[in-house]
């Protein structure tokens, strides 16, 4: 097919967001009787699925401190129920299993699901967490515990399966994906902050609306945009910071143990939740018995037969490069420069054993090969979900990413006149009116 001069819809990146926007936007302008074909066009410069979707551990749960974050991930996951089996997704729920510094927080989280009817149970208390989770693992043998978090909903999905199956899907809706094409820059309107054409490799599409769904690449876009890489922030008591990096990249460190997936079911034989453990508890070699760390960690993990063993990943790094110097491609284990290290590799199974004894001396079956990539996070590492020069709308998840396929069809609405309430704390001027989010006392810079 020619490459084409116009779309009304032009959405940039063919990850787990352009896709979902796209598969909305056509199913909106179909229910008003509108044609689709040469409507809306995907571009991506590799592939689908080829950035951060493409490497996603795939886990989709609600389990977050903040009560926005929350209301947005009880809408994604409707619709990862919407079609479990066409999305590859296996809905066998999340536990969040911590120590007593975290406590408060998690039982909040609770009390806020149950107020939104989100099905989940809390269990309290060293003795009674130990004795529920021997009711699925008889080796369970975490330290420090002191609270359980069981959503029954939720899960993980396998990635690229799901990927593909979404781009099928708004392929047959009419929806055009053109891969290979680099989006280079915009022009605006004359006398206008309106983007009218959108500048690749390939040559200029003239469109109404552009949307950016690019993941890790939404730094160089944003400044494409000529929108500000130094903002202002008022934090949450008030003290106002000036010239604050809008952006900054954390390393995810992710990996695989490379045994019989099935060793990683429950007792019973069913497939368990998703496990993501925090504890100050020590942590000890399970290679030599020497210490790792006496700090807070965390780590989660599931069986997985797309990765082909027990995956999962920790907390991640904070990359110190300036943020204009942090070479985002080549991108994940294809990079020379951030991928999940030996180090990683040896605390998160080390891990695994402390939560588990059949984990205990599987170092030598730890994946070897490269993994991980890194993550664009915002100010405050929380999504921005906006809109700009009049025809633009912005996805910056902060690496939130897999789990919020609803956010794709909570744009289209909003592209489409319709603004959408759980949309509306992640704007980007709360920035600047210090309407931030809360922090919980998770390791992890998202929870």
């Amino acid at each position: 097919m020619a490459f084409p001069q116009h779309a009304d819809y032009v959405i940039v990146g063919a990850g787990i967001h352009g896709v979902s926007t796209a598969w909305k936007l056509a199913e909106r302008l179909q229910e008003r009787g509108e044609n689709v074909e040469g409507r809306i066009v995907v571009l991506d410069k590799s592939g689908i699925a080829a950035g951060a979707s493409g490497i996603a551990c795939g886990v989709v749960r609600n389990n977050y401190f903040q009560p926005a974050m929350r209301k947005l991930m009880a809408h994604s996951v409707d619709v990862w129920e919407s079609d479990p089996k066409g999305l590859s997704y296996h809905p066998v729920g999340y536990m969040q299993i911590s120590s007593e510094s975290m406590r408060d927080d998690v039982g909040s989280i609770y009390a806020q699901q149950q107020a939104i009817g989100y099905e989940s149970v809390f269990i309290e208390g060293e003795n009674a967490c130990t004795s529920y989770m021997r009711g699925y693992f008889g080796d369970w043998q975490a330290q420090n515990i002191t609270s359980v978090l069981h959503e029954k909903r939720g899960g993980f999905s396998n990635q690229t399966k799901t990927m593909y199956a979404l781009a099928e899907k708004i392929e047959a809706l009419g929806v055009r994906i053109i891969t290979g094409v680099e989006v280079m820059g915009f022009e605006a309107m004359n006398g206008s902050g309106a983007i009218r054409f959108v500048e690749t490799n390939k040559g200029k599409i003239s469109c109404e609306h552009v949307i950016i769904g690019a993941g890790p690449w939404v730094r160089d876009f944003w400044s494409m945009l000529d929108l500000p890489s130094k903002i202002t922030v008022k934090d949450l008591k008030g003290d106002v910071h000036e010239d604050v990096d809008m952006w900054r990249f954390w390393q995810l460190e992710e990996g695989v143990l490379n045994i019989d997936p099935d060793i990683g079911r429950a007792d019973d034989g069913s497939l368990a939740p998703v496990i993501h453990v925090d504890t100050d508890a020590p942590l000890k070699s399970t290679v030599d018995g020497s210490i790792i760390t006496e700090e807070m960690w965390g780590i989660y993990y599931k069986p997985d037969w797309h990765f082909g063993g027990i995956q999962g990943g920790a907390s991640p790094y904070k990359v110190e490069t300036p943020v204009d110097e942090v070479q985002i491609d080549p991108y994940g284990p294809s990079s020379p420069e951030f991928v999940s290290s030996p180090e990683f590799a040896h605390m998160w199974v080390s891990a695994l054993a402390h939560c588990q004894a059949r984990y205990e001396g599987m170092m030598p079956k730890y994946h070897k090969e490269a993994s991980g990539g890194i993550g664009c996070f915002t100010a405050d590492s929380f999504p921005v979900f906006d809109h700009f020069r009049e025809n633009v709308t912005v996805i910056a998840d902060s690496n939130h990413g897999w789990k919020m396929l609803g956010v794709g069809h909570l744009i289209a609405d909003e592209v489409l006149g319709e603004r959408q309430d759980l949309l509306e704390p992640f704007r980007f001027d709360r920035f600047a009116k210090g309407e931030l989010h809360p922090v919980s006392n998770s390791p992890y810079p998202w929870s």
